[in-house]
């Protein structure tokens, strides 16, 4: 399981990246997460990220009807979003290359 505290920093970027395959809704996008391995994340965790999202004009957002009840709210990346992504990832790349190299050089060390 991922702690919380390391996910804060990048569970916008991954439902962002969700976001962008289709247009979807809030507990679509907590099954798709949890299909990739992040397990335990509550859709009380991800309506407050795309409210901030939206606010940031990130996504967008559409109610539609729904076959199972009442109207969903259905989300799309915006362009601003798009570029988002792909600063996220960028950033993400340097982090990961960053750490990696830390502990490959810490395994040197430890030999």
């Amino acid at each position: 399981m991922i702690p919380s505290q390391m996910l804060k920093g990048t569970l916008e970027g991954c439902i962002l990246k969700v976001i962008s395959h289709k247009e979807t809704y809030g507990y679509e996008i907590s099954q798709e997460l949890q299909e990739y391995g992040f397990s335990n994340i509550s859709e009380g965790t991800i309506y407050p990220l795309l409210l901030r999202l939206e606010k940031n004009e990130l996504i967008t957002a559409q109610y539609r009807e729904s076959p199972l009840g009442p109207k969903r709210k259905y989300f799309s990346i915006s362009q601003a979003g798009k570029k988002e992504l792909d600063n996220f990832y960028k950033n993400w790349l340097e982090l990961e290359n960053a750490v990696n190299m830390l502990f490959e050089k810490g395994e040197d060390n430890n030999e």
